[in-house]
């Protein structure tokens, strides 16, 4: 929704300043000069980027357009679920969480947060630690080593369609000029025609630079950096679970081992202690 906003202030800005100040905003609308604009551009990114790149990135780009899910109620949820598991594992023993580890779907703890229980891959990192835990074999230091790298390889690899994105953003005023030198040409060869005509032609050149400009910087390069956004905050979550466990795994109660998640939150989607609290009580009782 935001993403729509920013896009309708930026041209009520643009083509509304251009108007109030006289400009003819038919003059500004050169199909061809898009079609060449972008088209190079798309081109480039084909070329530039392997399949797996191009994906993921068309993957990503309609989720931009959602709102973020990354609230405080989803975060409550993670601690809340990463309690009940301690606290089980505390009781019952480390083997009393076998089943809900090989079969989260199934099992009654996961089940109780759905929004949670979608996200597989946050389902997974969290199964696939608990399972080590399971084990036994594994120090904390072992772990958190491993955690640090999965968290790692999760941001880079979500930083792939950022990227190409920014990539993209790049190249756009290149072939806005690309596009504004193909109009200068065509006007040389024009130069018989009377000079309101040739005007007309140095116009419609000159909207190539523009919309280049334009496309890149309000439009497409903004992008990227939303993209960068969504990726902190779904790292966050990973962040979350690698501090709860190792707390845990350090000896730590269930209480203050989501205490310690709690603190790794950003200010805007903490709970306070108390809240996370009361909770954290009511999902232990059947929510």
């Amino acid at each position: 929704m935001f993403i729509i906003i920013g896009y309708v202030m930026i041209c009520g800005a643009v083509f509304g300043g251009y108007a109030m100040a006289g400009g003819h905003l038919g003059g500004l609308w050169q199909p061809l000069e898009v079609v060449m604009i972008f088209g190079g551009a798309l081109g480039a990114f084909v070329v530039g980027n392997d399949s797996k790149t191009i994906k993921a990135t068309i993957k990503t780009l309609p989720g931009l357009f959602k709102g973020s899910k990354f609230n405080k109620a989803l975060y409550m949820d993670l601690l809340a679920l990463l309690f009940e598991i301690l606290t089980k594992i505390r009781k019952d023993g480390m083997m009393s969480i076998e089943n809900d580890v090989e079969n989260p779907e199934a099992s009654p703890l996961f089940g109780k947060y759905p929004t949670l229980l979608h996200d597989h891959h946050l389902v997974e990192f969290i199964t696939d630690y608990l399972r080590l835990m399971v084990s036994g074999n594994m120090d904390a230091f072992q772990v958190e080593n491993l955690m640090d790298n999965e968290i790692e390889a999760h941001h880079m690899e979500g930083h792939v369609p950022a990227h190409a994105i920014s990539k993209l953003g790049d190249g756009l005023p290149a072939f806005g000029i690309v596009a504004a030198v193909m109009g200068v040409v065509h006007t040389m060869e024009s130069l018989h025609l009377p000079p309101n005509e040739l005007g007309v032609l140095i116009g419609h050149a000159l909207v190539g630079t523009f919309l280049g400009i334009l496309l890149a910087y309000g439009f497409v390069g903004p992008l990227a950096g939303l993209i960068e956004q969504k990726l902190e905050e779904s790292t966050k979550m990973y962040q979350t679970v690698k501090v709860t466990l190792l707390a845990s795994l350090n000896g730590y109660a269930p209480a203050i081992a989501v205490e310690f998640g709690r603190k790794v939150l950003y200010s805007t989607e903490r709970p306070g202690f108390a809240e996370l609290e009361t909770h954290v009580k009511q999902a232990a009782k059947g929510k």
